[in-house]
Order: C-alpha cells, then structure tokens, then sequence
C-alpha cells in the first residue's frame, strides 16, 4: 500500500467481563490506548476538503477518543453499548473499533468510491504491556 495513516489515542472507560472468575469480573476500568493505520492504494476527498489529497480524514480515526455523550468510548461504561453487551475483552473491543471506524470512513467515501483498496488495522492495549490487534 503506498500510504498508511497511522493516529494514536487513549480513552478511559469501565467494563465488567460477565462470568469472568477473577478480577475482571468485577467492576474496573483501563486507559486503554489505540493505534489506528488505514492503508489505501489511493488518496480520496473528506468531509472537509474536497481534492482528494487524504487517506481519510485524521478525525475519522480518533472518534472514540470523543467523551461517550459526543458519541465516542471516553468515560464509557462499555457494557452498556449493545453491539458489546457483555463480551466487553480486548478482542472484542478491538473488532468493535475496526468496524465503527470503518463504518466512518466508508461513509465520508466520494459517491462510486466503495472502499475496496482500505485496509484499517487496530491495536488497542489494556495495559501498558497487554495488547491485542485486529484486522481484516
């Protein structure tokens, strides 16, 4: 791919992992940090400008970094979101990221443009040291 945006955040949020024998089934919560890359063969308009000199729009990426009220993860209580319920791990967190960002993006697509040549890859860490990836 010739170009690759990358964008790093964190965001604070509390979670439980229902059924889970030990700590983290009980009410706790992480700085979990993101980095997003979108890779695309080609450069596309945005939102907010019309030439089409982006990747996607720096903005697009670091919507979860936005407090829960403005539709982002930041003071969320994860469980609470429905397309997480319960299943509120890592893995699961990190797939939820990758679709609603790619959600985002494919929306801001000029009209004939579907997107075939992006690729986002997220890496979200739990901890300073405990990290998981997901891509498609």
């Amino acid at each position: 791919m010739p170009w690759k945006l990358t964008s790093e955040f964190t965001f604070d949020s509390a979670h439980v992992i229902t059924g889970y024998d030990g700590p983290c089934g009980r009410l706790h919560g992480h700085t979990y940090r993101v980095r997003m890359e979108l890779s695309s063969e080609k450069l596309r308009p945005s939102a907010h400008v019309k030439r089409a000199i982006m990747v996607a729009d720096f903005k697009t990426l670091k919507w979860a970094k936005k407090d829960v009220d403005a539709g982002g993860l930041d003071h969320a209580y994860l469980n609470d979101l429905p397309d997480l319920g319960d299943d509120t791990t890592a893995e699961v967190i990190a797939a939820y990221l990758h679709r609603k960002t790619m959600d985002r993006v494919r929306a801001d697509l000029p009209e004939g443009d579907d997107g075939a040549d992006l690729r986002l890859h997220v890496t979200l860490w739990e901890t300073p040291d405990s990290s998981c990836e997901y891509w498609e």
